[in-house]
């Protein structure tokens, strides 16, 4: 058994007739830090809330270390929280709020201290000690708050959404200061978010969920390279995955507009006896250069860039293909002009297939 696991958690509220959540199994480890993402109302943030206690089981079960918890109240799960919205009291100073869980815990004075102490030294807070919420930034704000949870000695961590309110650069610093304290403190995460760049770049296994049902769980390059079906190959990555209507014609798929592309035999033979298909293909596997262009070059396609983004590291360029905005992912050195005719290749065995009716992945 894992140090977290749910199984067959269903969650439904009242005057409702659908579930928020069904059928939620899922086997945490210990230490393991573990992301759950999804649109807006797919049931991650209910998930966590019924793990915390905040939300009542409406059916499966629920253990934390080996012990059921679903009629276990809140405070006696040990557990630590982290919310979006940072829940600081505006009439405290920065050691008063990272201590007042403590003091109504009815720790000793002087343990107190060496946690609190502790807590403020890790999260690069000594300046800010005595300042109250109002006169610190988002960032220093969310340190207090994760200062607050860290000094309880909890084995296992819950964040909603904690870096939601901060600006893009806080984000990015904020994620490597998570990152290291779920390394320095060897407990087990879970973090819930709607950013998939977060789950990406944090956790060990991401679980995708989609109208409260797991889509897909599994580490993130897994999750990128292997999707079980159209929705998780198209949350996870930036820019989203192109997606295309084919038809299959012999060991070629056709496009609208009447581009093809030969497939190796291998993949026409498992596509096969398919006739229509969804196609999908990551930017960074459209490709420009002239070593693909070589290699591919009896399936090279044209089209006309109508927008580009420069990122400095790397260009997206996006132009109309087979009847679809197409973006692909290049290189910082491979400039293109809105209006310009380009020439391009996808590369196959990078390609995806599904399902159009179920929109599950067709094993290759």
């Amino acid at each position: 058994m894992g140090f977290v696991e749910l199984k067959n958690v269903c969650k439904r509220y009242d005057k409702t007739n659908k579930n928020a959540v069904t059928d939620f199994n899922l086997s945490i480890k210990e230490k393991e830090f573990i992301a759950f993402v999804g649109p807006s109302g797919c049931g991650k943030s209910t998930t966590l809330r019924m793990i915390a206690g905040f939300e009542e089981i409406t059916g499966g079960e629920l253990y934390i270390d080996g012990k059921k918890m679903n009629e276990i109240k809140p405070m006696d799960r040990g557990i630590s929280m982290v919310f979006q919205n940072y829940a600081l009291y505006p009439h405290m100073s920065v050691e008063k709020n990272i201590s007042y869980g403590l003091k109504n815990m009815k720790v000793p004075a002087d343990e107190i201290r060496k946690k609190v102490d502790w807590a403020i030294q890790v999260l690069g807070l000594e300046e800010y000690r005595n300042r109250k919420p109002k006169n610190l930034s988002g960032g220093q704000r969310q340190r207090v708050a994760l200062g607050r949870a860290i000094v309880k000695d909890s084995k296992l961590f819950l964040m909603d959404e904690p870096l939601s309110n901060l600006d893009a650069k806080l984000r990015v610093s904020m994620r490597n200061e998570i990152s290291k304290l779920h390394r320095t403190l060897g407990s087990t995460t879970i973090y819930v978010t709607h950013d998939q760049v977060e789950a990406m770049t944090m956790a060990d296994r991401i679980v995708i969920m989609k109208d409260g049902v797991i889509q897909q769980t599994g580490a993130p390059m897994e999750l990128y390279e292997h999707p079980v079906n159209k929705f998780v190959a198209g949350f996870i990555g930036s820019p989203q995955m192109n997606f295309y209507p084919v038809k299959l014609e012999g060991r070629a798929i056709s496009f609208a507009g009447g581009g093809k592309v030969n497939l190796p035999e291998g993949i026409a033979e498992k596509l096969s006896p398919r006739k229509e298909l969804i196609m999908g293909i990551r930017g960074e596997d459209i490709k420009f250069d002239g070593q693909n262009m070589e290699l591919y070059g009896a399936d090279k396609q044209s089209a006309t860039i109508e927008n580009t983004e420069i990122m400095g590291n790397e260009n997206n360029l996006y132009f109309s293909f087979g009847g679809i905005t197409t973006v692909a992912r290049v290189s910082k050195y491979e400039v293109s002009e809105i209006g310009d005719t380009v020439e391009f290749v996808m590369v196959p065995h990078k390609m995806h297939f599904f399902d159009p009716e179920t929109e599950e992945t067709i094993a290759l």
